[in-house]
């Protein structure tokens, strides 16, 4: 299989995030819940997690890392948990289902919404931004990349904006954590969203959300948290306030792997390699007849997610056939991000997405380019 469709998932994981997903599976206990040996070895895998991932984000401390089962549940806790009724926030046309849908539900309890138009490209001009800002505003949660265009946004002139009006800055890493370099001091970054089965290369199932100090958040649920076991109430202490229930530690033990994947290959070097692949997909794709490419032109403004319409055929059918005929993975449709898609003017049609990663080679992408030729010559 050529897989193109790095932006849902990654594939495949470096070799060490196997072997430790089944190494833990093997050997490990319930973190937390215990005295013995598998379970004491648990809690390391689980701590040595927040420790790579914290280095990785510059975040100092470690215990302030939520760990959760994905970036949905993360955006969730940090919308719900920080927002109240009387409250305003703003967001962007380009956001994920994920950030959209609970700020829709959370509309309905009284907390005020605005959503910063994007233009064409999928671009936020910060400025939109600050002329949102009204007295009430508590928020601003932005996507860090666009899943559509691959858009990257100006989260750092953002975060500065957020730290001078003294504004909550949340932050949806999905398609950026391991692909480009994130510093929750640099950028201001309050709250950070983060997926661990993508850029990160952990299983699915994993991803967290980082807290800063100071930052007064309710948890989503409240449960058996391995800690304070005496009192009916939850714990006020971070992070097992918003960690309850047993913890996915194959999983976790898997993303700390991913984690320390990414940091002996380096960002940068990820970055570069990802560049260079989208800029031949996108030139081309350029030369191809009828076929309209999304986002930014210039590599250097977004990651690799390239989306693509072709002529007036049917998004779904392209990539059935990319996987029936030709063996590439791709997703069409609408990406769970109807706004975006509305945004750039696809919401009837969708698109057709390839997700670039870092495994992927040179000359899966000129096969793509090649099977995108042949599908653009025939008749359906």
């Amino acid at each position: 299989m050529i897989y193109f469709d790095n932006a849902a998932t990654s594939w495949p994981k470096p070799e060490e995030v196997y072997k430790e997903v089944e190494k833990t599976l093997r050997n490990c206990g319930n973190p937390g819940r215990g005295g013995h040996k598998m379970a004491l070895g648990a809690g390391r895998v689980i701590f040595g997690a927040r420790q790579e991932i914290g280095s990785l984000f510059n975040i100092k401390n470690p215990m302030r890392l939520v760990l959760t089962s994905n970036t949905t549940e993360a955006l969730n806790i940090a919308l719900k948990g920080v927002l109240k009724e009387g409250d305003h926030v703003i967001t962007s046309s380009m956001e994920h289902n994920s950030i959209i849908r609970p700020l829709m539900t959370l509309k309905q309890k009284g907390i005020e919404v605005t959503i910063v138009k994007a233009n064409g490209e999928g671009k936020i001009d910060p400025e939109d931004i600050k002329k949102a800002i009204a007295t009430n505003t508590k928020m601003i949660a932005i996507t860090h990349a666009s899943n559509v265009t691959g858009t990257i946004m100006p989260i750092e002139e953002i975060g500065n904006i957020a730290r001078e009006m003294n504004l909550i800055f949340l932050v949806d890493a999905a398609q950026t954590a391991g692909v480009l370099p994130i510093d929750v001091e640099k950028q201001n970054i309050d709250l950070l969203a983060f997926a661990g089965h993508k850029g990160l290369y952990g299983p699915q199932g994993t991803g967290g959300l980082y807290v800063r100090e100071g930052i007064e958040i309710l948890p989503l649920e409240e449960g058996g948290t391995g800690s304070k076991s005496e009192s009916m109430y939850q714990p006020d202490l971070m992070p097992d306030k918003l960690e309850s229930g047993t913890p996915n530690t194959p999983g976790i033990a898997g993303l700390k792997e991913g984690v320390k994947f990414v940091k002996s290959v380096g960002v940068d070097s990820i970055r570069r390699q990802e560049e260079k692949l989208t800029k031949i997909l996108i030139e081309g794709l350029k030369e191809i007849k009828g076929v309209k490419i999304y986002g930014p032109q210039r590599v250097e403004e977004r990651v690799g997610v390239v989306s693509v319409t072709l002529q007036d055929k049917d998004v779904g059918e392209i990539s059935y056939i990319l996987d029936k005929d030709f063996n590439i993975a791709t997703r069409s449709g609408l990406h769970c991000a109807p706004l975006a898609h509305s945004t750039i003017g696809t919401l009837r049609t969708g698109t057709v997405r390839f997700g670039i990663g870092y495994f992927n080679t040179e000359e899966e992408v000129e096969k793509a380019i090649k099977a995108i030729e042949i599908i653009s010559q025939k008749t359906f």
